[in-house]
């Protein structure tokens, strides 16, 4: 990244150099992460992203959530929580089911099966990923913190 600095430097656009090495950077390490992330989930037969619904509908109370309301608090769009469903499905680890008062609403539901899995790939990523990221506990705070004003700057947040 020193070079690319250097290099945007040199030809002119070194008001716009730091920019650059910090997308460059963010870019970086998110490829890393979302490698390292991937490695553990892999043996468990998910990807990031259908973990990550597992995992909020095994937060829930009951087990399941609507749709749309799933793709509205991963923030993603409707269709990779469609795709994402569909593949939990094929493996056996959540199922649709259509809302008891709304039959304009489809309910996304964990199954025991589900739960099992992540509930394994939980411990597998809090031992292999989470507990060590990489960076010191005040580096960590840091980036959090950096990365919380990015986000709320990009409208992130409600």
């Amino acid at each position: 990244m020193g070079e690319a600095h250097r290099q945007w430097i040199d030809h002119g656009w070194g008001d716009v150099a730091d920019g650059m090495a910090a997308v460059t950077a963010i870019m970086r390490a998110q490829q890393i992460m979302l490698s390292r992330v991937e490695h553990v989930l892999k043996p468990h037969g998910l990807t990031f992203a259908r973990y990550e619904l597992l995992r909020l509908l095994a937060f829930t109370r009951s087990g399941r959530l609507p749709m749309a309301k799933a793709g509205a608090r991963l923030q993603v769009h409707p269709t990779s929580v469609t795709n994402a469903v569909d593949r939990l499905e094929a493996a056996g680890l959540a199922r649709r089911l259509p809302h008891p008062t709304d039959r304009r609403t489809t309910l996304v539901d964990i199954t025991a099966a589900g739960r099992e899995v992540v509930a394994a790939a939980t411990e597998d990523l809090n031992a292999r990923v989470f507990a060590d990221v990489g960076l010191a506990p005040d580096s960590r705070a840091a980036l959090i913190e950096a990365l919380t004003e990015l986000r709320r700057s990009a409208g992130d947040f409600d």
